[in-house]
């Protein structure tokens, strides 16, 4: 007789832990070819809530670290991606890409940590300024972390898998940002997957928060809860045009800086994004 494989059941990354949705609910993950591939948990507003308390927490050290600090961070988990590739390429294969275009996304997508990690400690540099005042004395330009930024990953499309993702996750934590992610619901393996390459490394939990189950359930309270600071909603032309108005709306009733974002590529960023 063959031997029966070990389904995985990926749970929700929040706090540095890897908790079960409190609703119990969960969805199965099915291959093109329709295996069954896992089962994800599907997470309830109670989850989101819980993410952004942990956000909030490790927000003040994460901001208070040095930008060098934060790139040997990203770096590490760069280092982290590229020893565990061949798993992410599996899981990316399995989820529809062929083998080829799985390799340069696993490697685009390292190559993209090593980017905004060597810009960590350069932004200042490159951003700030010193402003002409009148009288004698200095005035300085800098920049401050906007807080706790809640995203809605890549749904669909070249761009909701790993490469997706840490587009819009590394460009948010390398200036000092925590967030709480909603991954996507149609390739959500290689999210929780990345959560290990994270919790393996030196980033202090709750600095990154990653969540899975329905962008419909959940998308407006990522953009009305009171203690989110900013939203970013990717890929929007794949979401029905009233969910994509209600996150506008809860957005501006509480003066959250809202945002889409289209999630580029290519082996490297065109330009170097910063919240």
């Amino acid at each position: 007789m063959g031997r029966l494989g070990v389904l995985k059941t990926y749970k929700q990354y929040i706090s540095g832990k890897f908790p079960r949705s409190e609703s119990g609910r969960y969805f199965k993950l099915e291959s093109p070819d329709g295996r069954v591939l896992a089962s994800l948990c599907q997470a309830s507003r109670k989850d989101f809530r819980d993410a952004v308390v942990a956000a909030r927490q490790a927000q003040v050290g994460w901001a208070k670290a040095s930008t060098y600090l934060r790139g040997q961070i990203i770096y590490r988990i760069a280092e982290m991606l590229e020893g565990r590739s061949s798993q992410f390429v599996n899981e990316l294969v399995q989820q529809g890409a062929d083998l080829s275009e799985a390799q340069a996304e696993v490697a685009a997508t390292i190559d993209r940590l090593v980017y905004y990690a060597g810009w960590s400690d350069k932004y200042q540099q490159v951003y700030s300024s010193v402003n002409p005042v009148a009288s004698s004395h200095y005035n300085f330009s800098v920049l401050e972390p906007t807080g706790v930024v809640s995203v809605l990953a890549p749904e669909d499309g070249q761009a909701a898998t790993l490469l997706g993702l840490v587009s819009v996750i590394a460009p948010a934590i390398v200036g000092g940002n925590t967030v709480v992610v909603l991954a996507s619901r149609r390739r959500p393996l290689c999210a929780i997957s990345f959560a290990e390459v994270l919790h393996t490394s030196d980033l202090p939990g709750g600095v990154v928060n990653i969540l899975t189950g329905d962008r419909d359930e959940l998308a407006s309270h990522f953009a009305s809860h009171m203690d989110v600071n900013a939203c970013i909603c990717c890929s929007p032309g794949d979401a029905p045009g009233d969910t994509l108005a209600n996150v506008r709306t809860e957005a501006a009733a509480n003066i959250k800086r809202w945002s889409t974002m289209a999630v580029p590529t290519g082996s490297i960023p065109r330009r170097k994004a910063r919240i």
